[in-house]
């Protein structure tokens, strides 16, 4: 049994158990829309909002998405949510009051709150820290409303960009993934708001990129990839809630998983907190996996397994479940495990304080304050890659002779609010569903922050006059509106075109949770006015609103005229319009780097840029994976320079390592570099990545200036599950080299060493990515084989100082 406080224990003893049970699970105040995978069919029975006396009588766990679910006046709410904790302490035996969960991925999921970019975005940047105090600041908003546990992070690590909720996820590196979303956990828990990681795992690996799709992940890749995330956030970041994946795992629910969700996550990686189920999860264990007969069996097994709390509501853990205790189907113990988990986190959340609730709701609320907006701006800055530049970007200032005397901003998220932010806002996975809602915080589009940059000459201000034309929808094969895109085009010195996504749920938009994707080419007919815009002789700066990546070579790459330029913007929330226009006129000078690699096509996928020898093009295949541009890649308006890369010579196989290098700014402005630290296993006992990022750090650098990077390596960052599935580092030999993206200097390692077998020169000639990169050093690892341990540190120490 868990290990609780006397009061705890005490609390419990006194339980019956219909009261314990009510602890287990959640009520959906609102209901309407879909905001949840058959949230219409399988929420059909719970009782109405009406009868809250009547439901609660036993207590309640969970309240579920009480500000998240419809627009409602956060202040009013809040007054009727401290007023139904206080009738719960007052009319329940108990009186204990319940937890309120939220969705809070790009920001608290509720109106009137401050939208930030998509986690897509997060990885984008490169830049925990932020990440961490953007997340302070969504957890503090979430207090103040009397929100206890918020449900973000998503730690899935992407392997194909098909699937839809790319957006949601960090990136395809498990330590870029692990680092920022553990900073997103401290962030929100400082705060005072326990953070739940989804979804617990392998999520991300359903086959063909297909919503709940079954996976086929080895354990080894399971082990290496998708779990690394995960521990880090436990071990490290201290996360106190995991929420489930949908999926199964070769055949086994991760709902019914006790592997994963008692013998993993809590034996062996010490977590203490309280496992939730995704919504539905325990109901589809009977409906959709067909491993329970009835919804009294699904409970048995999520809550053997390790599920303590079902939600949305207590569809299997109320009357289903108790049939199977009567009955005597069911240990009660397992209920008894469950509810000292809950009740020792309603204690840690100050639930089970004699005063919780005697203090007065919020008379006023400010969820869109300023800090808000300056941190989600200065994330969406951050967070802008620019793919593609000929000398276009920055447009020249007014009053300079090459200024712009007319800029055409053209496209179907050019100017659309909706456009830049991602599947779970609010005004995108609830307020679509409420047509005529104001959004309830300032936002603006691409075309409103042009304007407002340039200072648009069309209302005699001393800029360019900024003209506008939609040119096509998002989605569809209407290209009616070409026509006027091309003419506003053609009058242009620059025309800025903006295309993309609109994220919903279901079927509802072109990304988000359920809008998996065939094909990667940009929805409707977005390349064909593109493309018609580029004929006209125009230069065109394109900027892609995406929540996945698309195959764009032929913006990139192809043959014939293309984009002057090409920027790279994953749902850059409510700021994101701001920043894209600072990064176009040069306030900004653009620093995001790839989190995700930019496909060849749909045909390529999956892929990551983590694959041993023959995961990469060779002559042995007429098939060809190189992404059109690597993880880790990202232009500037400056230039960058590497040199003097020492690494320390060996290491003992559970000890650290340093490698240090100087860079410096080679250019006429100030700019950021984000360093990337990769390392390759030259031979091991598994295959191994022909490039891994070891570490990276961003450093802010003016012109001319250099800095000393000084990283300190764990071994553990080199470790991979051997043949007995256990992680180890082994001695051998590790190449170790820094560059500005994964493919620089890596491909040499493909080349060499393959004593004439396979030849991997196809796809290197077809193509040159810009980027830099040191020459190799090579870290002895000496010792025995070392199995890697809760001791072992998870994490690269970074040092920035003058040279």
């Amino acid at each position: 049994m868990p290990v609780v406080s006397d009061r705890v224990r005490d609390l419990h003893a006194r339980m019956t158990l219909e009261e314990k049970l009510a602890q287990l699970v959640g009520y959906w105040l609102d209901q309407n829309g879909t905001v949840a995978p058959m949230q219409s069919e399988m929420a059909a029975g719970q009782k109405d909002s009406g009868q809250l006396p009547e439901i609660t009588r036993h207590g309640l766990g969970h309240y579920t998405r009480v500000y998240g679910t419809r627009p409602v006046d956060p202040v009013e709410r809040a007054a009727w949510l401290w007023a139904e904790q206080r009738r719960l302490q007052r009319e329940t035996r108990l009186g204990i009051p319940a937890l309120v969960h939220e969705e809070c991925l790009t920001g608290l999921a509720a109106w009137q709150a401050a939208s930030y970019p998509t986690p897509l975005a997060w990885g984008a940047s490169f830049d925990p820290e932020l990440v961490q105090e953007a997340a302070r600041a969504i957890g503090d908003s979430m207090r103040e409303l009397g929100i206890h546990q918020g449900l973000a992070p998503v730690l899935d690590v992407v392997g194909d960009p098909r699937w839809g909720r790319v957006d949601e996820c960090i990136g395809e590196d498990p330590y870029l993934v692990g680092t920022i979303g553990t900073a997103y956990v401290r962030g929100l828990q400082e705060a005072g708001v326990h953070a739940t990681l989804k979804h617990f795992v392998g999520y991300s690996a359903s086959a063909a990129g297909r919503n709940h799709a079954p996976v086929s992940a080895g354990p080894r890749e399971l082990l290496d990839v998708y779990l690394p995330p995960f521990e880090m956030a436990v071990r490290d970041g201290g996360a106190r809630s995991v929420m489930n994946s949908y999926v199964d795992v070769d055949g086994v629910p991760l709902a019914a998983s006790a592997e994963y969700l008692t013998d993993l996550l809590r034996e062996q990686w010490g977590f203490d907190g309280v496992v939730v189920a995704d919504y539905f999860a325990v109901a589809f264990l009977e409906v959709m996996h067909r491993v329970a007969a009835d919804r009294g069996e699904a409970a048995a097994l999520a809550l053997e397994a390790g599920i303590d709390v079902e939600l949305p509501t207590g569809d299997a853990y109320l009357e289903p479940l108790t049939e199977r205790l009567r009955a005597g189907l069911t240990d009660e113990r397992l209920v008894d495990r469950a509810v000292l988990r809950v009740l020792a986190q309603k204690e840690e959340l100050g639930l089970l304080e004699p005063d919780a609730f005697a203090d007065e709701p919020p008379a006023e609320v400010d969820l869109d304050s300023p800090r808000q907006r300056e941190l989600a701006r200065r994330l969406a800055q951050e967070s802008v890659v620019l793919l593609a530049n000929d000398g276009v970007l920055p447009l020249a200032a007014a009053g300079t002779p090459s200024a712009p005397r007319r800029v055409a901003v053209v496209g179907p998220n050019a100017d659309r609010p909706e456009a830049l932010m991602g599947c779970y806002s609010f005004a995108n996975h609830v307020l679509a569903h409420h047509p005529g809602v104001p959004l309830g915080f300032e936002i603006r589009s691409v075309r409103e922050a042009l304007a407002a940059a340039l200072g648009d000459g069309a209302d005699g201000a001393d800029g360019p006059e900024v003209v506008h034309a939609e040119g096509c929808a998002v989605e569809g094969d209407d290209t009616s509106g070409f026509a006027a895109a091309v003419e506003a085009a053609a009058g242009a010195d620059v025309a800025v075109v903006v295309v993309g996504d609109q994220a919903g749920l279901f079927g509802r938009g072109t990304v988000g949770e359920g809008n998996d994707a065939e094909s990667l080419e940009l929805p409707g007919v977005q390349r064909q006015l593109v493309e018609a815009l580029v004929a006209t002789g125009t230069p065109v700066v394109l900027v892609l609103l995406t929540g996945r990546p698309y195959a764009i070579g032929w913006a990139l790459d192809g043959e014939g005229p293309r984009p002057a330029a090409v920027l790279q913007a994953f749902f850059p929330g409510e700021g994101g319009g701001d920043a894209i226009a600072d990064v176009v006129t040069g306030a900004v000078n653009p620093s995001g780097r790839l989190p995700v690699s930019l496909p060849r096509s749909a045909g390529t996928q999956p892929y990551r840029y983590l694959h041993p020898v023959l995961g990469g093009p060779s002559d042995v295949t007429s098939t060809d994976p190189t992404p059109v541009r690597p993880f880790g890649f990202g232009l500037g308006y400056t230039d960058f320079a590497y040199g003097d890369l020492a690494v320390d010579p060996s290491v003992d196989s559970a000890g650290s390592f340093e490698a240090a290098v100087t860079v410096t700014n080679v250019g006429a402005v100030a700019g950021t570099e984000t360093v990337q630290l990769y390392g390759h296993d030259v031979v091991a006992t598994v295959t191994r990545p022909v490039a891994q990022l070891l570490g990276y750090a961003r450093v802010d650098l003016a012109p001319g200036e250099s800095r000393r990077v000084t990283f300190r390596v764990p071994t553990a960052r080199l470790a991979f599950a051997d043949r007995r599935l256990t992680r180890v580092v082994e001695p051998g030999d590790v190449q170790v080299w820094v560059a500005s993206h994964a493919e620089a200097a890596a491909r040499s390692a493909e080349v060499a060493g393959t004593n004439g077998a396979i030849r991997m020169a196809r796809a290197r000639a077809e193509r040159a990515v810009a980027g830099t990169a040191t020459e190799r050093r090579v870290v002895a690892v000496t010792g025995g084989v070392h199995e890697v341990t809760a001791a072992d540190p998870r994490v690269v120490e970074v040092k920035v100082t003058a040279p």
